[in-house]
This record gives structure tokens, sequence and C-alpha cells, in this order.
């Protein structure tokens, strides 16, 4: 069956986007939560006007992005933390700590889930994280863990 959809769904398509996709997988999930629309010969202008609407809408958010990270990866960002004498953090810092840092000291306002960083810090020091607010711009931030 073929749909136009309504929303970005991961692994299926974009807004905008005509799809052929399994009868089933249409009826059942994709119309009833207003997720799709069924394709005909009319709906074609209305798929074009979504997908001209989802492109600047990407433009923008890519603009605001990198405007973000120009402003992030010159900067050290210092997040305190308590550690024993040796450096090793009770704990470690997490992405919250980090996101709570980098609106403290930069004044810019990041989604904890942006933070792609895989290794956590379980010690004092210099460390880069790794951000991506969009997909097309992932950026290195430093951090600087230091005793509280």
């Amino acid at each position: 069956m073929r749909v136009v959809l309504r929303s970005d769904l991961e692994r299926v398509g974009k807004r905008g986007d005509i799809l052929e996709v399994a009868d089933g997988y249409a009826r059942n999930y994709l119309v009833p939560h207003g997720l799709a629309i069924p394709a005909t010969d009319n709906i074609a202008a209305q798929a074009n006007a979504m997908r001209r609407a989802r492109d600047l809408k990407d433009a923008k958010d890519r603009e605001g992005a990198e405007a973000i990270a120009r402003k992030l990866v010159p900067m050290v960002i210092t997040v305190p933390a308590r550690a024993g004498r040796q450096g090793r953090l009770f704990g470690s810092v997490t992405h919250g700590d980090v996101v709570a840092a980098v609106e403290a000291q930069a004044g810019v306002e990041i989604d904890r889930r942006s933070i792609v960083s895989e290794e956590t810090i379980k010690t004092t020091g210099s460390h880069q994280v790794s951000v991506r607010l969009h997909p097309e711009v992932q950026f290195q931030i430093t951090l600087e863990v230091v005793p509280a």
C-alpha cells in the first residue's frame, strides 16, 4: 500500500515521503495513529508541501546546531565532582551533570540525550565528550573535571 508519512518515523522515512509499505502495517498502525495517510493521485501536491516544510525546518535546525557548536567547541567546561586523593571520583560524571555545567557556564541549553559519549567519566582531569545536536552536526566539547 502506498502512503504519505505525516511525521518522521525512525527507520521508515521522513514527513512527506511517499512509501510503499505492507498493507497490514498501514491499516493497523500508520493510518489509525495518524502517522500516515493513503497516497492517492491528488495527494502528491500535499506531499511536496510537507517535504518543503521539512527541508526548511531541517535547515533552520542545522543552522542553530552549528551556531551552538561554534560557541561550545573552543570552551573548556568545568565540572566539579567529589573525588578521592588519587583523582578517582565517588561515582561518575553523568550526562545530566554535563548538561547542567554547559547551561551554567555557556548559557546554552542542550538535551542530555544529545550527548553520545560511550565512556563514563570516573577520574578528574580533562575529557572529550561528543555531542550530536543534529544528524549532520556532531562535535567534541572539552570537560575539565575538578575535585569539589
